[in-house]
């Protein structure tokens, strides 16, 4: 089967869209078609396959343009900046600006999507319950593979649940980011402690530099005003709480984390979210075979919030697989613990 065209690939992501972003992947795809600066831009990712989002990419660095007020026309049509000016009439003003920046959006291609979103820290929490409750260890050693910039490994400093005489809360109460009904169904919260925390990324961000901030925020759709201001206070925590994630694939990361001592009664955490669903399948068939092999030694739970392909409609999968280090690594097999939305809230948690 062929790859889809550029012009495909935009029109198809655009369904997923609404208001500006869906606007322009249609402008876009169209200018592709027709010869025009898109087609310039875009002209040594032609053969693309779909997932490498270059339409995502591409709307990042358009994006950046507007936040670094390289683009000041284009800011009215932002909402994250405040405006609100019609965009149905935008697209010369876009086509525009393309025009002006043509090397520099074709050198942004090269940079992966990165959007690290902290609404998954919630999935996160769920798992961990489920993980402490299964292994009776309540001291975790939190290791995440394709981190990003490592927002969510500061799930602990996160305000998630309702403060209701009914409902449940964990985290400091006077978080700046707090995550409220963002979980359908019954949770049985435990209380535990991350000792360490640590992660690996092809391309880290540092989310506590301007350029990192910068580069989390462009890849934020402009109109998903709640996911920027979830964004804007995890950026806060981590100002407070920096956390380290190196320069690493997820296979040879992991093999060096897990020949580490993590600690006397220590549960080491491998957390994944939508990341394990874009490593080779080579790099797949690896870290599992790590995982499996470490899973009869130590004390490991894995939470994994991934996309099943055959279900890819329905949001992704919440699974959690739990050894106490018993030397049976057969017994480390994942259980469907909920259903997520792509952007990790809510989290549908299963009877």
């Amino acid at each position: 089967m062929s790859t889809p065209t550029l012009a495909v690939q935009f029109r198809d992501h655009a369904q997923q869209m609404r208001g500006l972003y869906r606007f322009l992947l249609t402008h876009l795809a169209d200018d592709w078609e027709s010869g025009g600066v898109v087609r310039e831009i875009c002209r040594d990712w032609e053969a693309a396959p779909a997932e490498s989002l270059v339409q995502l990419r591409l709307l990042a660095r358009l994006q950046r343009l507007v936040l670094t007020r390289r683009a000041r026309e284009l800011g009215s049509y932002y909402p994250n900046l405040g405006g609100s000016a019609d965009y149905r009439n935008s697209w010369p003003a876009f086509r525009t600006v393309l025009a002006e920046h043509v090397q520099e959006l074709r050198d942004a291609l090269q940079v992966v999507p990165q959007t690290n979103e902290v609404g998954r820290a919630t999935a996160l929490l769920v798992g961990i319950f489920d993980a402490v409750r299964r292994s009776g260890l309540d001291r975790i050693r939190l290791l995440e593979p394709g981190a990003s910039a490592g927002l969510n490994l500061l799930v602990d400093h996160f305000r998630i649940g309702r403060d209701t005489p009914t409902g449940w809360a964990s985290g400091p109460a006077d978080s700046p980011l707090r995550l409220e009904r963002a979980v359908i169904g019954a949770v049985q919260p435990v209380d535990y402690t991350i000792v360490s925390r640590r992660g690996c990324d092809l391309a880290p961000v540092d989310p506590t530099t301007e350029e990192g901030r910068l580069t989390l925020t462009s890849f934020v759709w402009p109109d998903d005003l709640e996911r920027h201001e979830r964004l804007k206070a995890a950026l806060q925590v981590a100002a407070h709480h920096p956390v380290t994630v190196d320069r690493s694939t997820a296979s040879e990361w992991l093999d060096a984390r897990l020949s580490e001592d993590a600690g006397h009664r220590v549960l080491t955490v491998v957390w994944n979210s939508v990341t394990a669903q874009y490593w080779p399948p080579d790099e797949q068939d690896r870290v599992h075979d790590i995982l499996s092999a470490a899973a009869g030694r130590v004390p490991l739970a894995q939470v994994s919030m991934e996309h099943v392909s055959s279900e890819e409609h329905q949001g992704a999968q919440l699974t959690v697989a739990v050894s106490v280090g018993s030397g049976d690594p057969g017994t480390f097999e994942p259980v469907r613990v909920a259903t997520v939305a792509d952007h990790g809230v809510p989290v549908n948690v299963l009877p």
